[in-house]
């Protein structure tokens, strides 16, 4: 027993000196470590007192800091950034829902600023500026180079004023200039409407609103429908929602999931990481549901369609969203200022994360560009038919009733085909819906 209990002292005192032998290296790398932080930011003292005393021309000293903070921030990622108080106001206002400028969400690939998505009837929008689109150009003056903030700088301006952006699209040989009247931009969350029979939910943003907006709009046009047997489903159109606020998504989501996760996080801490769940009840109470995606179609967006996805809650229709997985952090700084800093990455219930890869649709549809019609061959499309020749014969096999029957089908399906000209994806997504019950037999 003695010499048992030696043995376990010795190598008790064994491991004691090897831990020892193996900690003083790695206390003195990260000695090294903290010496070299403090040796760069004695460097960087230097170069800001040279600049302030050498540079060509007088300097603003707090706008050389905010540059040099924001430059760190930048350096990171496109989404994080330092917000100057003036900027840290306005963001406020925005997810209130209501601000001066474009209406359009940007960000930055390889120093140019690109379009995430216009926002509905915002002046941007009615202007023609699409997703995808990059602007090269403010007022014929170059933003390569410039930081993301610098950039939406430059386009803000008064109410009523105008703006020139130049623009580099897809599919068009030479960049094109778009002229922009600045405006109050009061966005309307969701827009809620009847379809043929189908309730469809136009939501343009997630901010404070959006959530009460969906839940009453679904509400009273089921109401209007005259019930939700009078419904044939509900299309949940994200299209160009550049995202917003990551509890409205997750609300959202909630609204028509009865249970499981919804969307979880993971930060640099694994113990940081935070999952959500659904909780019971399905404002759509199991209506079949269809979610309209496109290359404009962010974050919040994508954890909504990500989400209904991944639970078979809805059929995802459109083309690939634009792939932004992070989730970014506010946080308030001294002096009215604040941080936005990317924190966490995000995942759908099935553990997949999108970032840089987007949500891919369960059917792909792309939107196809409107084109001009010949005049021949509008009026060859649609020449008139039998019935409506002069001197035809009539049919002789149906009642009124059924007449009445038909010229209401024909009408309906001349509405078809209106939607169709003017919104393909959306006439797509009613069909699948008319077409999911049908198989139920409803």
């Amino acid at each position: 027993m003695k010499k048992f209990l030696m043995a376990a002292v010795a190598g008790t005192l064994t491991s004691v000196i090897v831990t020892t032998q193996v900690a003083a290296p790695l206390l003195a790398q990260e000695a090294e470590k903290s010496t070299n932080v403090y040796e760069q930011l004695d460097l960087f003292g230097d170069i800001f007192e040279r600049i302030r005393s050498q540079y060509v021309e007088e300097v603003d000293e707090s706008e050389l800091i905010d540059a040099a903070i924001n430059g760190m921030l930048t350096s990171l990622d496109p989404h994080s950034s330092y917000l100057s108080p003036d900027d840290a106001a306005d963001m406020r206002v925005q997810t209130r829902g209501e601000f001066g400028g474009l209406g359009i969400e940007v960000t930055q690939e390889e120093g140019f600023v690109k379009v995430v998505a216009p926002m509905d009837g915002t002046p941007a929008d009615e202007a023609g500026v699409e997703a995808g689109d990059f602007i090269t150009h403010v007022d014929g003056e170059s933003v390569l180079g410039l930081t993301l903030n610098d950039a939406v700088d430059m386009m803000r301006g008064p109410v009523g004023s105008e703006i020139v952006i130049t623009v580099v699209r897809e599919g068009e040989a030479e960049p094109f200039d778009i002229s922009i009247i600045r405006d109050t931009i009061k966005l309307t969350a969701v827009r809620a409407r009847t379809e043929r029979d189908a309730v469809v939910l136009r939501v343009t943003t997630f901010n404070d609103q959006t959530f009460r907006n969906l839940e009453s709009g679904l509400n009273e046009q089921i109401e209007e429908a005259g019930g939700k047997d009078s419904v044939s489903g509900i299309v949940l159109d994200l299209r160009n929602n550049p995202g917003g606020l990551l509890n409205q998504a997750i609300k959202v989501s909630d609204a028509f999931l009865d249970k499981g996760e919804i969307v979880s996080t993971r930060g640099r801490d694994p113990q940081d990481g935070e999952r959500f769940n659904a909780s019971e009840g399905d404002l759509a109470e199991g209506l079949p549901m269809v979610v309209l995606i496109n290359g404009g179609s962010a974050s919040a967006s994508e954890i909504v369609a990500g989400a209904l996805q991944d639970h078979r809650r809805a059929i995802v229709v459109g083309t690939k969203s634009f792939g932004k997985g992070s989730v970014q952090t506010v946080m308030p700084l001294r002096g009215d200022g604040a941080m936005r800093l990317t924190t966490a990455r995000y995942y759908t219930p099935s553990g997949r994360s999108i970032q840089a890869l987007g949500v891919s649709p369960d059917i792909f549809v792309e939107q196809p560009r409107l084109a001009e019609v010949d005049e021949e061959e509008e009026e060859t499309r649609t020449r008139r038919s039998e019935a409506e020749l002069r001197g035809r014969l009539d049919n002789d096999s149906l009642s009124e009733e059924e007449m009445r029957m038909i010229e209401e089908d024909l009408k309906r399906a001349e509405e078809v085909a209106e939607l169709r000209e003017e919104d393909y994806q959306l006439a797509y997504a009613i069909d699948i819906l008319k077409g999911l019950n049908a198989l139920n037999g409803q």
